[in-house]
């Protein structure tokens, strides 16, 4: 069975100091390289892709187990570490900035891997997509701020990413393997859990729930957006769309009142026309577009909703609380066989590991810890 969802962790002010870091950076690599050496290329991604052992990997680089900050700088000091010549894995992207110079850094991966230009092209592809719909077709309140993209040497590809939240960071696991031929960026994509807090009213256009809202939006667009402004409010600049009766000396209701409460500017109807003429051919190609951000996602949700009654998902894609399921059976029994498959790439990576041996034992008591 598919696992989805997401990792929410408590936002932590600072950096890891130098020392510690440093320390991150070689242990990271010598993990890693065992990893690969004992599993393969394909295992580490896999591995990556797991919050759970995500979690654990961070905690042994020397982090406690719930900061916000194992997300950034474990990328961060893999990012240092890995060489792809060496390796066979690449880490593109990061942090703010950094991540929006992602796609140039998969270029670079043409020449270190000798991947063709269509590859690449899916590979960025691939990693647009991962960002805008954790974005815009999941509209949980989380904005992101972080991305990275790992890919190896065939082309295959695992995604981190992390989005700010009020108080907490919430992060998000990507495997190529998830990522279908029809419309698999946006039904269901993500891998693994680790998550305790489920939010309310979370509009899920991924869910297999949303199916049927996916399908009425590109029919909505292709069928001419015009049409559609009339379920829409529209405000002069500067006018507040709350009045009171105070406003008026008389009240008169108007002869056409907006069914939904979005206010759809001009630039936002243009971005819709645009898609019209395009005609996209199904959900993913209608998200793809430039321009086509969470509001005019949750505004045709909203008109499948109203006009065909076909509801889309608002449940949090969050499904249970620890990826290898609880001790008490809930919410599912523990699966023995993945539990200690997780553990176990761990343990020998280190183990195998290139390390003095003071960091050898560093890492595995922080392994112990966490367990």
């Amino acid at each position: 069975m598919k696992r989805s969802g997401i990792t929410n962790l408590p936002l932590h002010s600072g950096k890891a100091p130098k020392w510690l870091f440093d320390r991150m950076v070689k242990l990271a690599g010598g993990i890693t390289e065992a990893v690969i050496y004992e599993y393969g290329q394909d295992e580490f991604l896999q591995r990556i892709s797991d919050p759970y052992w995500f979690q654990a990997f961070s905690c042994v680089l020397g982090f406690d187990w719930h900061s916000s900050g194992t997300t950034t700088t474990t990328c961060g000091a893999l990012k240092m570490a890995l060489k792809p010549e060496d390796c066979g894995l690449m880490v593109a992207g990061g942090k703010g900035k950094t991540s929006r110079k992602t796609p140039q850094e998969i270029q670079k991966a043409a020449d270190v891997f000798s991947l063709s230009s269509a590859k690449i092209d899916k590979l960025i592809y691939a990693s647009k997509m991962s960002a805008k719909v954790d974005n815009s077709c999941i509209q949980d309140g989380y904005q992101l701020y972080h991305h990275v993209f790992i890919l190896n040497e065939k082309g295959n590809w695992a995604v981190v990413q992390q989005g700010m939240g009020d108080k907490y960071a919430r992060r998000y696991h990507w495997i190529y393997e998830n990522v279908n031929e029809t419309e698999g960026f946006v039904e269901e994509p993500h891998t693994g859990i680790c998550c305790d807090l489920i939010n309310a009213n979370v509009l899920d256009m991924t869910s297999k729930k949303s199916d049927e809202s996916r399908k009425i939006g590109v029919d909505l667009v292709n069928d001419n957006p015009e049409h559609l402004k009339k379920y829409f409010k529209n405000f002069k600049k500067n006018e507040s769309p709350q009045k009171t009766l105070s406003n008026f000396d008389e009240l008169t209701m108007p002869r056409h009142h907006p069914v939904l409460d979005i206010d759809l500017t001009k630039r936002d109807m243009e971005v819709l026309r645009k898609a019209y003429e395009i005609q996209p051919e199904n959900y993913e190609e209608l998200v793809s577009l430039e321009g086509m951000g969470p509001k005019k996602i949750r505004a045709l949700a909203l008109i499948s909703d109203l006009v065909y009654g076909s509801k889309p998902s608002w449940n949090d894609p969050v499904k249970y609380s620890f990826t290898h399921g609880g001790k008490d059976g809930f919410p599912y029994p523990v699966n023995r066989k993945v539990y200690d498959h997780s553990i176990r790439t761990l343990k020998d990576a280190i183990e195998s590991a290139k390390l003095d041996k003071k960091d050898k034992l560093f890492a595995i008591k922080k392994l112990n810890e966490f367990l």
